[in-house]
């Protein structure tokens, strides 16, 4: 898990604005960028798609080793006072957007934790124009009431607990943005069926060969 930058989460702040929240850039590190984009699948088509349908390269397998491990978990539960202890996950892999996505929204109630880690490079393209920055908003009606942006880019990380007032989008983009997500989910009916659905989608997946 040399690719994760542990020390420096266990230093971040939880943010209070807008709503808690760690936003920790380069939570991958900068010498494992490289390694870590170069070990992502050629993704063609929109949707999130469980980790277990797609063919990681070593790198990204690494990555998400970290994500899943009790080091994470541990640090994740002291930030935010939380036990998370048998809680179920669910991870996906996100490869492109498309114009209907970043519409203001929460999180299902399902979810108890969001986790999102984004893995596209730096550019002076889409990125600096605000284009496919997660915003986290004050409200639900208005995506320029924003209080944090979050360029997807170097292996910035995103973390908060589910709730109330949680919202959150992004300004439309169309064309490659890759984002790990990952939730720590209740035990309830509806995550269960959730979590059921990703697990089909995986089988369905790797019978067909998709990638």
């Amino acid at each position: 898990m040399d690719e994760l930058d542990f020390a420096a989460l266990r230093a971040a702040p939880v943010q209070a604005e807008p709503f808690a929240h760690i936003l920790l850039p380069h939570f991958v590190r900068a010498s494992a960028l490289p390694a870590v984009f170069a070990a992502l699948p050629p993704m063609k088509g929109r949707g999130s798609f469980p980790i277990a349908a797609l063919r990681l390269g070593e790198a990204a397998r690494a990555v998400i080793a970290g994500l899943q491990s009790e080091m994470f978990r541990g640090i994740i539960e002291e930030k935010f006072a939380l036990n998370l202890a048998g809680a179920p996950r669910m991870i996906t892999l996100r490869g492109n957007a498309g114009p209907q996505d970043g519409q203001i929204h929460m999180d299902s109630s399902a979810k108890r934790v969001t986790i999102l880690l984004y893995l596209n490079p730096t550019g002076a393209g889409p990125w600096a124009r605000q284009e496919g920055c997660l915003r986290l908003l004050r409200g639900p009606d208005d995506l320029e009431n924003y209080a944090t942006e979050v360029p997807p880019v170097d292996g910035t990380l995103l973390v908060f607990p589910n709730g109330p007032a949680t919202w959150h989008g992004h300004k439309a983009f169309t064309g490659q943005r890759y984002v790990v997500q990952m939730n720590y989910m209740t035990t309830s009916t509806k995550a269960k069926a959730e979590m059921r659905r990703h697990h089909l989608s995986a089988l369905f997946k790797r019978l067909t060969g998709a990638a």
